[in-house]
């Protein structure tokens, strides 16, 4: 068998899952416990899987839905996979390589060295401070400071909570009052 680069093989792997809108959580996290089982058995080309264990590293709970992440993902070609119907033998899996060969990158629109040749847009939000900006930003400030005081000793006079469910609240309980 050929060897299985670890690294190119998930990051091939993840690059066909971003790209496919079939899958959701469980069937990529059903086929990681696959591959992790697969690196227990040294990436043989095939190998017999204990429902039990690979349930309990994907962290899925029922039998019913990792039948059915198991059937999809071999149905769309993820993995193949041959039922044993025999308990203590554990069902056939065989991984397909998604790594590249050691003369191609994962990524070819990325630089080998992870630097381009063109400059690097960052966006810019922010406004230009101006002296007049300034000034502006300040006055809003003062005003919401203002208006936050104003709300409070609102809050404070009729009892009520400034932008909250307006229930009633006193210092002074009369546990005896019905509810």
């Amino acid at each position: 068998m050929e060897e299985i680069n670890y690294i190119r093989h998930l990051n091939g792997v993840f690059g066909q899952f971003a790209k496919d809108g079939r899958l959701n959580p469980t069937h990529i996290s059903l086929y990681m416990a696959l591959f992790q089982l697969w690196n227990y058995k040294l990436f043989r080309e095939s190998f017999h899987v204990d429902r039990e264990e690979a349930m309990d590293m994907a962290k899925i709970g029922s039998k019913s839905t990792y039948h059915r992440c198991i059937k999809e993902l071999s149905h769309w070609s993820y993995i193949r996979y041959a039922p044993s119907h025999n308990p203590y033998k554990g069902s056939k899996i065989k991984m397909f390589n998604f790594g590249t060969s050691d003369g191609q990158a994962p990524y070819p629109d990325h630089p080998k060295n992870g630097t381009s040749n063109g400059q690097a847009l960052v966006p810019n939000n922010k406004p230009v401070q101006t002296p007049e900006n300034n000034k502006n930003d300040f006055k809003q400030k003062k005003n919401n400071k203002k208006q936050s005081s104003s709300k409070k000793t609102l809050a404070k006079q009729d009892g009520t909570v400034p932008n909250g469910d307006n229930l009633r609240t006193s210092r002074d309980k009369d546990y005896n009052q019905p509810l």
